[in-house]
């Protein structure tokens, strides 16, 4: 009796150990595994460890926007045991324009966008009903007692006029929308407040990274136009495009990020679509004088550690072509920082100190390929920055 409970508490905990190990082994795979692979068309897709990938269905006929055919598959461990679906996406090997110049961005908000909340000066102490009522930074306001705002001064104005009455805000947080209702105090000063910061407008100047010869859409910055307080991306409706007049260089030093200055003209050259996390993007009226070469896009698997160039435009020299390298590159990144980008070429570091606000966009190429573009730079280390796939950048173009 004593040898048959050994003999199965043996192999109940062999079961055990065994289900345990099976939960690692998966688990592991599940992180290797990435979540998206690509491929040049006519290509099959690269082949994952100890993995065989089983299609869902025909590949579609149609590609999206930029040319991409996008298809769903499960991988299976052995081609037996399925893991996780992922994503498969094959991409034409269509050139692009690559930019490497400066381009201007104004735009309107999509509503009155909260950016902060500043206590308001009452007889009675300080207040704040909008953050009471539950309004939080970067939600955006889109109407006042049922009726559409278009700007900050509609909302100033409705606030103003309401004698302290009741106010209904209709706002959208993450997509959902909401209400609140709130009672303006009267400050100090004899006006009745809220107690939010709003906006409904930003500007900004980037880099522009490609240009799609076929409609002329074109992508920049590698990153969102953001908030400078809350650092989250500004909401848009659309906005203009207009040219640029550089007007100098102020140099980036360890702690203080240098900055490309220049100043938007009144010459309107497209139409901005869209303000992401992995760049702004719209469409040009014409193509820029400044685009004039083409380059085969190089998949993220294609991306690797060692040299590359970095082309953009500093002075009324034009654009100009640094010497760079590339490391730690995050293959399954998805966000706008998937590699490190040290500048290499002594000329860009003496003018500028590495990489500066306003180079974000900056095209990389590596073995004659557009891989993607400057998106960030290491406050502490400016000649250290990081970049985007331009995948990642082609994936938010919608």
């Amino acid at each position: 009796m004593k040898m048959q409970t050994k003999i199965v508490n043996f192999f109940t905990r062999a079961t055990v150990f065994l289900a345990a190990l099976a939960c690692v082994l998966l688990g592991s795979f599940n992180l290797i595994i990435p979540s998206s692979i690509s491929c040049y068309k006519g290509d099959a897709p690269r082949k994952l460890p100890m993995t065989e990938l089983e299609f869902h269905s025909s590949l579609p006929a149609m590609a999206d926007e930029n040319g991409v055919v996008r298809a769903k598959a499960t991988a299976k461990i052995g081609g037996v045991i399925p893991l996780k679906e992922i994503s498969v996406n094959y991409y034409d090997k269509t050139s692009f324009y690559v930019g490497g110049f400066p381009f201007g961005i104004r735009f309107k908000t999509d509503g009155v966008v909260v950016v902060g909340f500043g206590d308001v000066e009452t007889e009675s102490g300080k207040e704040n009903p909008a953050y009471n009522a539950g309004i939080r930074e970067n939600d955006v306001i889109l109407k006042t007692n049922g009726q559409e705002i278009k700007s900050a001064a509609e909302l100033t104005d409705t606030v103003g006029r309401s004698n302290g009455q009741e106010i209904t805000l209709t706002c959208r947080r993450d997509g959902t929308e909401f209400t609140v209702s709130l009672k303006p105090v009267r400050s100090l000063d004899g006006n009745f407040k809220t107690g939010m910061w709003i906006k409904d407008s930003g500007a900004g100047i980037g880099t522009v990274t490609y240009i799609n010869p076929t409609d002329l859409s074109f992508g920049g910055l590698g990153h969102g136009i953001c908030d400078g307080a809350t650092g989250n991306v500004i909401p848009m409706t659309r906005g203009d495009a207009t040219t640029v007049k550089l007007n100098g260089i102020e140099k980036g030093l360890p702690g203080t990020p240098g900055e490309l200055k220049g100043s938007l003209t009144q010459d309107r050259c497209g139409t901005v679509l869209q303000n992401t996390v992995c760049g702004v993007f719209g469409v040009f009226d014409r193509l820029p004088s400044q685009a004039n070469d083409l380059y085969k896009i190089g998949l993220r698997g294609e991306v690797h550690e060692g040299d590359a160039t970095i082309l953009t435009t500093l002075d009324g020299e034009g654009r100009q072509a640094y010497s760079a390298k590339i490391s730690a590159v995050s293959k399954d990144s998805k966000s706008n920082k998937c590699f490190t980008v040290r500048i290499t070429d002594e000329r860009l570091i003496e003018k500028t100190g590495g990489i500066i606000q306003g180079m974000s966009g900056s095209p990389i190429i590596q073995d004659g390929k557009l891989i993607g573009a400057i998106t960030h730079v290491m406050i502490n280390d400016p000649v250290v920055g990081y970049g985007i796939f331009i995948e990642n950048m082609l994936e938010n173009a919608r």
